[in-house]
């Protein structure tokens, strides 16, 4: 049966991949439970030792040392207490060995559940620990099922949470993919502890680094900075701690082996490696490459830099979508402003040319001096309408003077009045008129009705306007002859004159 015993503990330890001492400690703990339910008092102290060579089971109680006992469930005197330690004195404390010969069915099923209880607490305490000294570590894992919000691993013995804040944009996972994963933290939860992983962190570059370049891992070659934005490009600046090495070749490896294992771990996600400098100004002209700098203007108190790039190179040198200037900005730790070369020349030019005074505000201006500044644009109009007006030279002819005239009211209202731009009289030459100008009266000045009579001659021939018209000789249409309002005028002044 003892035997039987150590069998089942053996067994139980490797299962659980615990050690022996600790599912014995378990069992333990969960015979004093059982032990306290089934044969001794709840309030008594009482404790259990299991022998690991024959598997022994022996229950003890701790008992008070007194002169006389009130309560012999708690306390013994002292020539009983001296049998078992010969230095035992009063209040001291004893262990009586009190073991019971057969457990009840109660007790049996309260153990049970005691110990897979320990064991189950035994095994997240060792869970925590081995994972705890892993973080800041790779640790592979395998998809075991994909969720909405987050990715869960396997990672062995429990299982690591991928968070959505920690996964790479762009990154399909499928079920049984077995994949690299950067250890965050660890946390102890009710359920037992919570690995977190990560796929965007930088320090994941690290540590892929250091497992593919052994001069890395070594320490031959330092990592000095890393930039990252996970899944389009990253920057590493390395130096040598040791003459003679090239810390760039080392991570590039022979023909890029050593680089492009690490750009397919990470799904092609683009790397540069750059050289580190103590020198900020070529730390910072290295960190902008694949462009090529001009010169590098450094100002230390705001901890930024500007930088002259040639015409050509200003976009690789800005990136897509500014990416290689802010990565280069993440790696040195420096504020980085990027100008070509031509816009330096226009600035330079701009500051060299002379300074042209500022004009005054209108509303600064006294009161005459606006008036003469909203006057100005008018004469110039009025000057430039003078000059296009183009001169006509006539002959000069003897002026004839004219005698008054009164002219009716009616017919000066009928004069048509110029209103506009005052033109110089002196370009126009006015003729003076022949024609005698004579006094009438409103109503001599009215046209006399003419009737006119039908025209006769041959038959007419309607034309598509349906109105008849004379037909002449040859059957040509005969022109209506129109009279003038001054044939009018010259038959009143017959009628006057025959009058």
């Amino acid at each position: 049966m003892k035997s039987e015993f150590l069998m089942a503990i053996t067994q139980l330890a490797a299962e659980k991949n615990l050690p022996k001492e600790v599912i014995l400690s378990a069992v333990e703990t969960a015979l004093v439970t059982a032990y306290k339910k089934d044969s001794f008092i709840s309030n008594q102290n009482i404790s259990v030792k299991i022998n690991p060579n024959n598997g022994e089971v022996k229950v003890y109680v701790q008992k008070i040392v007194v002169e006389t006992t009130s309560d012999p469930s708690r306390e013994i005197i002292v020539a009983e207490a001296k049998k078992l330690n010969m230095q035992a004195q009063i209040g001291d404390k004893v262990d009586v060995e009190a073991t019971p010969q057969n457990a009840g069915r109660i007790a049996a099923q309260t153990a049970k559940q005691v110990v897979l209880q320990r064991l189950r607490e035994a095994e997240h305490d060792a869970i925590f620990e081995e994972f705890h000294g892993k973080e800041a570590d790779i640790v592979s894992g395998i998809v075991q099922r994909i969720e909405p919000k987050q990715i869960i691993f396997e990672l062995g013995r429990t299982q690591g949470v991928l968070p959505a804040a920690e996964q790479v944009r762009g990154e399909r996972y499928r079920a049984g993919q077995r994949i690299k994963l950067y250890l965050m933290e660890t946390l102890r939860t009710q359920r037992g502890p919570q690995v977190v992983v990560s796929r965007a962190h930088r320090n994941l570059l690290r540590r892929l680094l250091e497992l593919e370049v052994p001069e890395i891992y070594n320490g031959l070659v330092e990592i000095k900075a890393i930039a990252r934005e996970a899944g389009y490009r990253s920057k590493v600046a390395v130096a040598a701690r040791q003459p003679g090495i090239d810390p760039v070749g080392c991570c590039v490896g022979q023909r890029g082996i050593r680089i492009q294992n690490i750009v397919n771990e990470l799904n092609g996600e683009k790397i540069d490696i750059v050289l580190w400098d103590p020198n900020i100004s070529v730390f910072i002209a290295n960190a902008l490459s694949p462009a090529q700098t001009l010169n590098v203007n450094v100002i230390e108190s705001e901890k930024a830099a500007t930088v002259i790039v040639p015409d050509r190179q200003l976009s690789l040198a800005i990136g897509k979508d500014g990416q290689n200037a802010r990565l280069a900005a993440k790696l040195t730790g420096w504020r980085i402003d990027i100008k070509s070369s031509a816009a330096v020349e226009a600035e330079q030019a701009a500051k060299k040319a002379p300074e042209v005074p500022q004009l005054m505000d209108a509303q600064q201006l006294p009161a005459e001096t606006r008036v003469e500044e909203t006057r100005q644009p008018v004469a110039a109009v009025a000057a430039k309408l003078i000059a296009e007006v183009p001169v006509v030279t006539t002959r000069s002819e003897p002026k004839v003077e004219q005698p008054e005239v009164a002219v009716p009211v009616s017919v000066a209202q009928q004069e048509p009045v110029t209103v506009g731009v005052p033109v110089d009289e002196a370009l126009f030459i006015h003729k003076p008129t022949e024609t005698k100008t004579r006094l009438r009266f409103a109503e001599d000045l009215q046209l006399r009705r003419v009737v006119t009579p039908e025209p006769t001659g041959k038959k007419t021939k309607k034309r598509g306007s349906g109105r008849d018209e004379p037909m002449g000789k040859g059957g040509e249409l005969k022109a209506k002859k129109s009279r003038r309002p001054e044939d009018y005028l010259d038959d009143m002044d017959m009628d006057e004159a025959n009058g």
